[in-house]
């Protein structure tokens, strides 16, 4: 059928959904649900290896409120039968200006047939050049 999209197209929109909705409107701790027990983190160059560890750095935060705009997103089968997700957009967190965001993430199928996050690299786009 013409215009239809792939299935890992549709998984990682789903993903993408699910995960911005649970950061912006929920306990960041039910984040941890979406990743895999080994999965890894980096946040801003810092990394974090496993569930809990992930949970406690998104929980840690330091704002109460945040928004998510998602302006565009690539999504990418693997040669491994992966889903690779590029997210770039902005967010405001309480009273801060908009900031650009980029996510990548890594899907990766687990035996019981869901879907579960195995890498997470995030950046905000805001770039020191020294002069």
């Amino acid at each position: 059928m013409a215009g239809e999209k792939e299935i890992w197209q549709r998984i990682g929109e789903g993903f993408i959904q699910e995960y911005y909705n649970q950061f912006d409107n929920t306990n960041r701790m039910q984040l941890g649900l979406l990743y895999s027990d080994e999965a890894c983190l980096t946040w801003e160059g810092e990394g974090f290896r496993g569930r809990d560890a992930i949970s406690n750095k998104l929980v840690s935060l330091p704002f109460k409120s945040i928004t998510h705009i998602l302006t565009g997103q690539d999504i990418q089968p693997t040669i491994d039968s992966c889903i690779l997700i590029m997210v770039f957009g902005q967010l405001k967190a309480d009273d801060d200006l908009p900031m650009a965001f980029h996510q990548v993430f890594m899907l990766k199928a687990a035996q019981n047939g869901s879907w579960a996050c195995t890498n997470d690299v995030f950046r905000l786009g805001i770039h020191n050049i020294p002069v």
